[in-house]
């Protein structure tokens, strides 16, 4: 038998399904046995090309992140910051959030924070290049790019909305009298969690345009 033109194993393949299971069925769906059968490989084939199952979804994580547009930020080491500061945080930041909003499932690996992952790290050196290169301290683009990531993060790990139950019984005026319509927040998930990133983001930005300018001032 003639030999495949393609591999049928690649690193991309192995990380693209991987993360259809998580997307599909949860963290817990991801095992060497399942994803091997979705391939229709042997076991021991994946350890080819990932060691372990943590490296694998290193490389899962990875990938998301990899869909983070950076485009609004100069790379590091220019010496000028070409989108000012606060519309690159607030692009990026919608950019960050629609990636993690289309993969959940992904949300509690990915906010361990970096690790050794390329896309991750290129993520990370963008925002503080940026912000340096706009005139903050290298201590204050450490600790704003933190925040922003929790932020994002915890905006996506669930929904608010949702968590109201939509029958109106549980909400009785005696002991709840400011909750009379929350039955109805679970109908209007994506406009209240939309609206509720979106007055945070703004809020951030306000924070740190004031902190900024006191920055300024002093300098």
């Amino acid at each position: 038998m003639a030999r495949p033109r393609t591999p049928l194993l690649s690193r991309e393949r192995i990380v693209a399904v991987a993360l259809r299971l998580i997307d599909d069925e949860g963290l817990d769906a991801l095992s060497t046995r399942r994803l091997a059968t979705e391939l229709s490989v042997s076991g021991p084939s994946l350890y080819n090309h990932f060691a372990t199952k943590d490296e694998l979804l290193d490389a899962v994580v990875d990938s998301v992140i990899g869909e983070v547009d950076l485009s609004m930020f100069q790379p590091a080491g220019t010496g000028t910051a070409e989108t000012p500061w606060p519309e690159a945080l607030r692009d990026w930041a919608r950019s960050y959030r629609s990636a993690l909003a289309a993969h959940p499932n992904i949300v509690p690996v990915l906010a361990q924070g970096p690790g050794r992952r390329p896309n991750a790290l290129r993520l990370a050196d963008a925002v503080f290049g940026h912000l340096v290169e706009s005139g903050w301290p290298r201590g204050q683009a450490t600790r704003i790019g933190a925040l922003m990531r929790y932020f994002v993060t915890g905006s996506a790990l669930a929904s608010f909305a949702a968590g109201f139950p939509s029958d109106a019984e549980v909400y009785d005026a005696a002991d709840y009298p400011h909750l009379g319509e929350a039955h109805r927040l679970a109908g209007h998930r994506g406009t209240v969690d939309e609206g509720a990133f979106e007055t945070g983001l703004e809020a951030l930005l306000d924070g740190l345009a004031l902190r900024y300018a006191r920055l300024v001032e002093r300098s």
